[in-house]
């Protein structure tokens, strides 16, 4: 059974720092590409930033790029997300998730919460 655990989630001023760790199992962690998605309150997921296989591949999209830093590591199955220079309009329900930039999985676990705000 795939299982993802979000964590790192907080209450943090603009111009803050966070960084979300995604705890995997259940699947062969290393085989896939990973994904954060976003979900600000009564608006569908975003996409933020995925991960090939090969860990210095990655991708952003361009509301978080040169702010982000997603990364993994295999050997814990685990992937991260470092959010710098946070902007209210950050906040939201993060979410990773399985797949790619162009075709990840619908998440199915409860995310981790990110306010930003003075």
């Amino acid at each position: 059974e795939v299982q993802l655990v979000e964590s790192g989630g907080g209450l943090v001023q603009p111009g803050g720092s966070l960084t979300l760790s995604c705890a995997a199992s259940g699947f062969a962690f290393g085989d896939l590409s990973m994904t954060w998605v976003r979900q600000a309150p009564d608006a569908g997921f975003d996409w933020v930033s995925s991960i090939d296989i090969s860990p210095d591949k990655t991708y952003y999209a361009s509301f978080v790029k040169g702010r982000f830093l997603i990364s993994r590591d295999n050997a814990k199955n685990s992937l991260y997300l470092q959010m710098n220079s946070l902007k209210t309009e950050d906040s939201g329900v993060y979410y990773c998730t399985t797949g790619d930039r162009k075709s990840w999985d619908i998440p199915q676990s409860r995310g981790t919460q990110v306010t930003v705000s003075s």
